[in-house]
Order: structure tokens, then C-alpha cells, then sequence
């Protein structure tokens, strides 16, 4: 058997480089598995509500907790788990890459991933016209016409930066109203290069080579509506990344987050979680640093019982 480590972290955002910071300083024989550094903190626009950084960007953020796992000399191997069994007291880990790692406890902090609408066109389109982040993609779309499909902060704050930059765009919201913040919507009704379309069901994105409009259900009249757009972003909520762990260990609740105490415990023995891939109601950069650190701080706790 290869080496056995005492911990695994699985994930290198803000959960999984702060526990990892916390395993290095207690001497924790650990390994950090992650498919990038970052994940969607990386993709995070404006930053402005972490402590002692008034304002800072995702990506910014990111290199600042890169910067401080290098100052402990901590490599995060790029590698992507795609199986997670039990054997006995030992977790076997398996990646994408054919490799297979053994550990005593595994701190699971991968995040989430943007939901997807499953509609025609979608997957076509995907870096044709079609995007998850604005941040990333919007400033491709300078003086022309979008869609962003979503009605919560994440499709405000991206109306908010189309107003900005394109020459006018649209919000596709399929109820009546936003479920983002108050402030947020109010801005974004005063943006006269905003329209906003309620009741409206994204059915279909379509063009030749790159996007070239949508197609939406008016779910009052019940007829289908087209608009010409060059592009479209879609904000509808994310996804844990939780595929991973096997629905057997009964861990996750019925929309795939890991289910935990106060502790970062789950209710397989050794096996803990933090930050967004959870179902903590809150998913905040501050809060997944938060638990990064009560995961290895339990899991030391956890490894010291071990010893007794």
C-alpha cells in the first residue's frame, strides 16, 4: 500500500486552503488534491465585504491565498477525485489521473458549480456566445447586446456590470419578481440600457456559429417571445460538487450538499466538509474560510483520539 497520510483535503478554495494552513501549523502529515487553486472564488468579481481587505476581486483573493500556502511550503497536487470509498479505518481516494491515495480522515471542500438550464443550444453555444461568469467573459461583449438569465444577486450584480459595458441587455427572470437584495434590484431598474422581462422561461438559445438570440416562454400570455442578443449569461444558482461521494454513505441532502454539524462532522466517522459544498444557508467566502478551519481543527482533535 502507498503511503497512508493522516488527512486528505479534497478542494483548493477558501475552505480547503485555510484548512490546510491549519494542518501545516499542527505538523499534519496531509496531502491537498484540487483540479485548479481557487474554483469559483477565482471567478468572483468585486470583493468587498472580507475582513481586512475593503475592497479586492475573486481572482486577486485568490492569489493572495496561493501566495500564503506557498509561504508554508504547501503544494496543492492537481489532481481531481473521482471516486471516494472506505476500507476498513482507511479512505482510498482515486483521481482522474490513475492514482490512488490512502488516508486516515478526508476534509471535503470542493465548492460548487454553476447549475445548468438544459436547454437547446446550451451546450452548443458554450464559449460561443453562452457563459456561467460574467466576470470573466463580459467585457467580450463590449458595446453590444446580451441576455442574463437568473433572478438572483448573481444576475443583478451581472446587470449591474452589463449596464456598464454592453449596449443594452436583457434580464430573463422566469417569476414575477427578484429574490436578490433590495439595493441590488433598485440600481439596476434605473439602468436605461436595462430591460427587465418577468415571467419569462428561458426555452431555447440559438445562431450559426455563435449566438444569436433566445427563445422564451411569456408564462402569462403562454406565447413564445424571441430576442436577438450576441450573447447570453446564465445565473440560476449552483450545484455542490459532491458527485463524488457515494450516495450509500447517506451524507448529502436531496439537492447534493454535504450534510454537517457545528463541527464540520458528517456522519461518517473520519469524513469532513466545509464552505459551499455543504448545506450551510450561507455561501460566503468568509464563511467557507471559517470552516476550513473547523474542519482541520477537528480532524487534529480527531487524529489526537486516534492516539489514546
Amino acid at each position: 500500500m502507498n503511503n497512508i497520510y493522516d488527512s486528505i483535503i479534497i478542494g483548493a478554495s477558501a475552505a480547503g486552503i485555510s484548512s490546510a494552513i491549519y494542518l501545516k501549523r499542527r505538523g499534519i502529515n496531509f496531502l491537498i488534491l484540487a483540479k485548479d487553486i481557487g474554483g469559483e472564488m477565482a471567478l468572483s468579481g468585486i470583493v468587498d465585504n472580507y475582513p481586512g481587505i475593503p475592497k479586492t476581486t475573486g481572482l486577486e483573493l485568490t492569489k493572495k491565498f496561493k501566495e500564503h500556502l506557498e509561504s508554508y511550503g504547501i503544494e496543492v497536487i492537481n489532481e481531481e477525485v473521482i471516486k471516494l470509498d472506505k476500507n476498513n479505518d482507511l479512505f482510498v481516494i482515486s483521481t482522474n489521473k490513475n492514482n490512488t491515495y490512502y488516508s486516515k480522515t478526508v476534509i471535503i471542500a470542493t465548492g460548487s458549480k454553476p447549475k445548468k438550464l438544459n436547454i437547446p443550444g446550451e451546450e452548443e453555444f458554450y464559449h460561443k456566445g453562452v457563459s456561467y461568469c460574467s466576470v470573466c467573459d463580459m467585457p467580450l461583449f463590449k458595446d453590444k447586446v446580451v441576455a442574463i438569465i437568473g433572478g438572483g444577486n448573481s444576475a443583478l450584480e451581472a446587470g449591474l456590470m452589463a449596464a456598464d459595458i454592453c449596449k443594452h441587455a436583457y434580464i430573463i427572470n422566469k417569476n414575477p419578481s427578484f429574490k436578490g437584495d433590495k439595493v441590488l434590484i433598485e440600481q439596476l431598474e434605473r439602468k436605461e440600457n436595462i430591460k427587465i422581462i418577468y415571467n419569462a422561461l428561458t426555452q431555447e438559445i440559438y445562431g450559426d456559429k455563435f449566438v444569436k438570440g433566445i427563445k422564451y416562454l411569456d408564462t402569462i400570455s403562454n406565447t413564445i417571445q424571441e430576442i436577438n442578443v450576441d450573447g447570453v449569461f446564465i445565473h440560476i444558482g449552483m450545484k455542490p460538487n459532491s458527485e463524488f461521494i457515494p450516495d450509500s454513505w447517506n451524507v448529502k441532502n436531496t439537492y447534493g450538499e454535504i450534510i454537517i454539524n457545528k463541527l464540520c462532522e458528517t456522519n461518517v466517522t473520519g469524513l469532513f466538509a466545509g464552505g459551499d459544498v455543504t448545506d450551510i444557508p450561507f455561501k460566503q467566502i468568509g464563511i467557507a474560510v471559517g470552516h476550513g478551519i473547523i474542519c482541520a481543527l477537528s480532524t487534529v482533535n480527531y487524529l489526537n483520539k486516534l492516539k489514546i
